[in-house]
């Protein structure tokens, strides 16, 4: 999977109407979820971030954001917008971290946000977040409840909650919690769906 070849060719024209406001309402249960804390001085990290939509929201709630695809021409579209904004609270790097290590990349907070489902290996990548994340930190996935009635070859076809909550456990992260905030028809591969946020934390010793 990965889809990264698509993702280059759909980059320039991919914010359209429905992405945008899809993004905005994930944006604001990723704010529910981090709820009062104060998160100035933390770092967050916009994983599979393709135009930047989601991290873009955050970017005067947080030190600063780095956004990571693995689609050079995403990034080339984030970084157009970073350069608009005139603002150094944003870094867009090309990564591939299905098949690349981080180097010293970490963050206090990841989103990954509809981009597990492009993702083949769920467990490996799951640990390599788990590795980004300092001690403390969370990660918080967005994507789509399984749906049967999808059969593609290029993606999975949503997750069942349980299921991807003892995946999370499996690697490390502790008081995992999720619930399903969304649902439109439509929505996933042009069938009607609904979306879950989960939220995990990497345990931090005292």
């Amino acid at each position: 999977m990965g889809n990264t070849e698509i993702f280059d060719r759909i980059a320039r024209a991919y914010d359209n109407e429905q992405r945008i406001q899809i993004g905005k309402i994930c944006a604001e249960e990723i704010r529910r979820v981090l709820g009062e804390v104060d998160t100035r001085e933390k770092q967050a990290i916009d994983f599979g971030c393709g135009t930047g939509l989601i991290g873009m929201e955050f970017l005067e709630d947080f030190h600063k954001v780095l956004f990571l695809d693995s689609s050079e021409q995403m990034i080339e579209v984030t970084k157009e917008k970073l350069r608009q904004l005139q603002t150094e609270k944003g870094e867009a790097i090309c990564l591939n971290l299905e098949q690349e290590e981080a180097g010293g990349i970490r963050g206090d907070y990841i989103f990954i946000v509809q981009t597990l489902l492009h993702i083949s290996d769920t467990a490996e990548i799951l640990e390599k977040l788990f590795r980004l994340l300092n001690p403390g930190g969370h990660l918080i996935i967005i994507d789509f409840n399984k749906q049967p009635a999808i059969n593609a070859d290029n993606v999975h076809n949503g997750f069942e909650q349980e299921t991807l909550r003892q995946e999370l456990e499996q690697v490390g992260f502790t008081e995992v919690v999720s619930r399903t905030f969304y649902q439109s028809e439509k929505l996933f591969m042009n069938m009607d769906a609904s979306m879950f946020i989960m939220d995990g934390r990497k345990y931090q010793a005292v």
